[in-house]
């Protein structure tokens, strides 16, 4: 007898126990980390207020924070850190989180995501057409945005440092790296 990979749906994801690791499901596979550290969790709130803000003050569409799943397929569900989405995609919310594509996915890395952050995610956010995806590294102390092209992901800004810069697709919003990284070890 023949061994078969057996693909998790949207319905196994909901079965999952409510038990402080955070579920995802990666092309019918389980995808398992431990809950978010507090360095992680400053910067997760901080880019959210930031976002927010400029978001909601310029009526550009909705900004959310995690845990909100991303359905991106049956089989194709993530919780991104922080997830914007513009105003002409606000028909994507739904009961169950947004079907569908984000305008923006914001991952933070950790020591548990990092992997999966930078190969795996990426490669579904961009098979699934999610035009933004900004990969936040605090031991770097970066923000790389990526932009969805023909040939995939290609990096269209970073923020390093004590640097002050904006990102796409929010091009009018100048971000400080060094208030993030404040904010990031509690000083903020």
């Amino acid at each position: 007898m023949a061994d078969r990979t057996i693909l998790l749906t949207y319905r196994d994801y909901c079965e999952l126990p409510d038990d402080g690791r955070r579920y995802e499901i990666h092309d019918g596979e389980l995808s398992v980390t431990p809950a978010p550290t507090p360095r992680h969790q400053r910067l997760v709130g901080a880019l959210y207020r930031i976002l927010h803000a400029h978001v909601r003050s310029h009526g550009l569409g909705e900004v959310f924070l995690s845990p909100l799943d991303v359905i991106l397929s049956d089989i194709a569900i993530v919780r991104p850190d922080v997830v914007y989405l513009e105003r002409s995609r606000a028909g994507a919310v739904s009961s169950r989180g947004i079907e569908g594509a984000a305008t923006l996915a914001v991952e933070i890395l950790s020591p548990w995501t990092a992997a999966i952050d930078r190969q795996r995610k990426r490669q579904l956010y961009a098979r699934y057409g999610v035009p933004f995806y900004w990969i936040v590294d605090p031991d770097a102390r970066s923000v790389e945005a990526q932009a969805l092209g023909p040939q995939g992901y290609a990096q269209a800004g970073r923020l390093a440092g004590e640097e002050r810069a904006a990102l796409p697709p929010l091009g009018d919003l100048v971000l400080d790296a060094a208030a993030l990284w404040r904010e990031a070890a509690g000083e903020g």
